[in-house]
């Protein structure tokens, strides 16, 4: 588990994993980065109160790097990821298990099942739930078991990290899906399994959102630029919205100075539609039964969506023209996550 500013949220999560009903000896090895907001102390307690709770330094604070930490720090076959913003079922480990041995799999992973309290919060994890939100991933509601192009964390055989390498530290977004492209390259088999349900709290405020997912997208555009057809397409979408607004805005501009009229002008009004089509979308999904119980939750889906997709896209546009580079998520900078009930 990487952990960074999770005070908030790191003992609820220690918790559930801890709770996880296995038929055999067990670890949770943490890979605390620099936490501003007194999680590292809190990882501390945790760890004195349980000896299974180990304690690795990530002073660099990037994922992949704190998670081949705690791989090589373990000690046993099988490598669960966690997230310290999730929490577990008491069975989900022993269900992955017998998934990996069904499926003859390498890697296993099961549904992102976001949750909110406040109505932002609420409305982020609408957005991850929903088919319109994130792409319509398989972790993001699929109920079809079967091979997948990645995993949710992922419950994974140690033998194949060892023998496919572990998580590419020179990326800092995606790293995940990177790996189990190498993962089924090398011809295993990743597995998605439906039943396998992980709860997700995601970002509490509109900055952190925006961060978060501009820095996503940027790291997506560099993935495309070092593995070309690797890629799905549904990751095209949002660059695709953001530079159909964008040609939206140049016409709308010649048109008004009159650089184009008559026919030309009706004929450059299609770049229009698109637009209006994707409004009338995420007014349909915000009025609808996903987009929340109260007119607030309505109206938080209907602003989270298009922030989602516009950040991610343009993330996307300038990772593919510029490259990632040191791109960082910075929305767990300086957390003051508010505890769970």
């Amino acid at each position: 588990m990487p952990v960074l500013n999770e005070r908030g949220y790191l003992r609820r999560a220690v918790e559930t994993v801890l709770a996880q009903d296995v038929a055999g000896p067990t670890e949770l090895i943490l890979a605390l980065g620099p936490s501003t907001d007194g999680t590292s102390d809190l990882a501390r307690d945790l760890s004195r109160q349980d000896a299974r709770v180990v304690l690795v330094d990530n002073p660099a604070a990037d994922i992949p790097v704190g998670l081949n930490l705690a791989i090589r720090a373990g000690r046993y076959p099988t490598i669960v990821r966690v997230d310290a913003h999730s929490e577990l079922e008491p069975d989900y480990t022993t269900r992955a298990l017998a998934a990996l041995d069904r499926a003859r799999a390498a890697n296993v992973g099961g549904v992102m099942k976001a949750e909110g309290r406040t109505p932002f919060q609420r409305a982020v994890a609408r957005a991850y739930n929903s088919p319109i939100g994130l792409g319509g991933g398989a972790y993001h509601g699929g109920t079809q078991e079967g091979e997948a192009e990645s995993a949710y964390l992922g419950v994974m055989r140690r033998a194949v990290l060892d023998e496919v390498g572990l998580f590419d530290e020179t990326i800092r977004r995606g790293e995940d899906w990177e790996l189990n492209l190498r993962i089924r390259r090398a011809g295993y088999r990743v597995w998605f399994d439906p039943s396998l349900a992980v709860t997700y709290w995601p970002r509490e405020s509109w900055t952190r959102l925006v961060r978060q997912f501009s820095a996503t997208g940027r790291w997506r555009g560099e993935l495309v630029r070092r593995f070309g057809r690797g890629n799905s397409l549904r990751f095209f979408a949002p660059p695709a919205l953001v530079l159909t607004i964008l040609l939206a805005v140049v016409v709308g501009v010649l048109q008004l100075t009159g650089v184009i009229h008559g026919w030309a002008s009706v004929a450059a009004s299609v770049v229009y539609l698109p637009i209006v089509a994707y409004a009338a979308l995420i007014a349909a999904v915000a009025i609808g039964p996903g987009g929340g119980r109260g007119w607030r939750d309505k109206l938080w889906t209907a602003a989270v969506l298009p922030t989602m997709h516009l950040s991610w896209g343009w993330g996307f546009v300038v990772g593919l023209v510029r490259g990632a580079h040191d791109t960082v998520d910075t929305s767990r900078l300086g957390s003051r996550n508010t505890p769970l009930p």
